[in-house]
């Protein structure tokens, strides 16, 4: 039988070095959304997108705002699942997916259980690895858990590591890896700009972002969970009291043990507004508005500097020092009183908040979703 016309074009795009992109969480799903679309939208690669479903609700949701599909789901999100099925679950999905259709490179993000699975997974099949947001380092195995020790092994397996930061590639020379290592800037900055072109007012019943001086917390870290939570929520309280103007925005984790304390100690106060987690776009608009951020999240370091917010980072370690070194965020644990302290300090003194909010945001120019792919180019230039 002969070929039919658009053959010899099939044939070419068969041809194409295939990019497998996986993810599993939000975070990741907001990181790589940038790297997926400049990926997609490049002629020269074929783009395979997976999702673990680690986290599948909240993936969907950025999934869609972006205008993105995932290929494949693994679907392996369980009631109470531990980091041990996760693991294992990955590791067997992505074992018959990379049979299936075979990637020339994998690109995982962060330092989730996700990306170490799946750096895993394609070291097991002789697929080369590229790490996004690689040599991010507290240097405390386990602080953040499991997220030090993970970022740490992907470095292992990684044969393309895009460093955020030139500390986070200081790190990774310094660790001796393998392979090669180019600073990109952090690909939070290309999503965060993508969606502050279009993102909407964010309208909450009660909440008057005109005459309310608003602080947007998120709190969701396995190492604050228990006492240090308590602690958190208290001090919450304490600036709540002391600053009759401000409101608490508190978007809760869906986790019991983070959600159910925090609803315990905060639920019931006028000016604590306790929300379901935000959609990205409404996540942005409430950073926008806000007057300054108290997290423990590692994005939000990155991204709150971008729109002029000081960040209080509600931990006493942080893989993004570069942030504290340039004055965006700083690093004030989960003492109550320390939470009082640092953010009457803001409030109350103009010049303290000013040089937070003017200072240089380290982390990108929003360009590093195409540096990701330049340098992908030139590691498969060679083989294809």
């Amino acid at each position: 039988m002969p070929s039919s016309p658009s053959t010899p074009r099939l044939e070419a795009v068969a041809a194409l070095p295939l990019i497998t992109i996986v993810l599993g969480t939000r975070p990741e799903a907001i990181k790589l959304a940038p790297v997926i679309k400049a990926f997609r939208e490049a002629d020269d690669f074929r783009t395979r997108v997976v999702l673990t479903g680690q986290h599948r609700e909240m993936v969907s949701q950025v999934m869609d705002l972006f205008g993105l599909v995932a290929d494949h789901d693994l679907a392996l999100m369980a009631p109470n699942q531990t980091l041990t099925h996760v693991t294992c679950a990955a590791l067997e999905g992505l074992k018959q997916e990379f049979a299936t259709h075979p990637p020339d490179l994998v690109l995982v993000q962060g330092d989730t259980t996700t990306a170490f699975a799946s750096a895993l997974a394609a070291f097991y099949e002789q697929i080369p690895v590229g790490h996004v947001e690689a040599g991010l380092r507290t240097d405390n195995l386990f602080d953040p858990f499991p997220e030090e020790a993970n970022r740490r092994l992907i470095s292992q397996l990684a044969q393309l590591h895009f460093a955020p930061t030139e500390q986070s590639a200081a790190n990774l020379r310094a660790s001796g890896v393998i392979g090669e290592t180019i600073t990109t800037g952090n690909t939070v900055i290309d999503a965060l700009l993508l969606m502050a072109e279009s993102a909407p007012e964010l309208h909450l019943d009660g909440l008057d972002w005109e005459h309310q001086r608003v602080l947007l917390a998120t709190v969701h870290r396995r190492e604050n969970w228990g006492e240090r939570l308590q602690d958190i929520g208290h001090g919450f309280l304490a600036v709540l009291e002391r600053f009759p103007d401000t409101a608490l925005l508190l978007p809760l984790h869906r986790n019991p043990r983070v959600r159910e304390p925090l609803q315990a100690l905060l639920g019931d106060h006028p000016r604590a507004f306790l929300t379901e987690p935000l959609d990205y776009d409404r996540l942005v608009a409430a950073m926008r508005g806000c007057t300054l951020l108290l997290t423990d999240s590692g994005g939000l370091q990155e991204e709150a500097p971008a729109l002029g917010k000081p960040v209080l980072v509600l931990r006493r370690t942080t893989e993004r020092p570069e942030a504290v070194q340039a004055g965006t965020a700083k690093l004030i644990g989960t003492d109550s009183e320390a939470i009082l302290e640092e953010a009457s300090q803001l409030l109350e003194h103009e010049a303290a908040y000013e040089a937070m909010s003017r200072a240089h945001n380290p982390f990108g120019d929003g360009y590093a979703s195409g540096r990701i792919v330049a340098a992908a180019r030139r590691f498969l230039a060679p083989k294809h």
